[in-house]
């Protein structure tokens, strides 16, 4: 892995190319970041690289975030992400990354937090067929029997049953990048990328 960065998505929108097709894209604001720690592991094959993004007050951080970036001569930064890097060589302690090292044509990896959409049940939630909406059935919407009687006795882990949907890490590989504005920060992707407006992600390339 030689590249991560930290970003914010700003949200969707859709382009037309040369050919007059419609490619629904997104827009995302990345960085620029930079590095506050670098682990070298005893192997020397791969580092352990932590990058920090969005500056913040150090009245907001507790003492031990704040002794972390003293100790390296670093400002205060809101989030940090750690990754490991094969090309740790040349990195440098804060040292600042920006989209300067993409390109358009470029596929990278986003992941990020998905939209939660609360309680559901479970055919919204697993996609799992009604009963029969006739006269005279009771089972319309009912999720049945979840296991057996007497042997086991017990309902087994990871029964697809309701609950909370969505709020969970979700990654999209090999996103193109359509478009790239340096000055403001900004690349353009092609496709969708999870969470909503204003939501942190982190963006990959191996």
């Amino acid at each position: 892995m030689s590249i991560g960065m930290l970003g914010e998505k700003i949200g969707m929108t859709q382009i037309f190319n040369d050919k007059g097709t419609v490619i629904p894209v997104t827009l995302l604001k990345i960085g620029p970041c930079t590095i506050t720690q670098i682990k070298r592991e005893k192997t020397n094959k791969y580092a352990k690289i932590q990058i920090g993004y969005k500056y913040i007050n150090p009245s907001k951080l507790n003492k031990a975030n704040i002794g972390h970036f003293q100790q390296n001569k670093l400002p205060c930064f809101k989030y940090l992400k750690e990754y490991k890097s094969n090309n740790w060589i040349n990195i440098n302690l804060g040292q600042t990354i920006s989209v300067n090292k993409f390109k358009i044509g470029d596929h990278i990896n986003v992941s990020g937090i998905s939209i939660g959409k609360g309680f559901s049940g479970y055919q919204k939630k697993h996609n799992f067929t009604r009963g029969p909406m006739s006269h005279g059935s009771k089972n319309h919407r009912q999720p049945g029997s979840i296991g057996a009687g007497t042997t086991p006795g017990r309902v087994f882990p990871r029964k697809k049953m309701a609950g909370r949907m969505g709020y969970k890490n979700v990654s999209i590989r090999n996103l193109e990048i359509i478009k790239i504005n340096y000055r403001e920060n900004i690349i353009v992707i092609k496709g969708s990328v999870p969470g909503k407006s204003g939501n942190i992600i982190y963006i990959y390339q191996k």
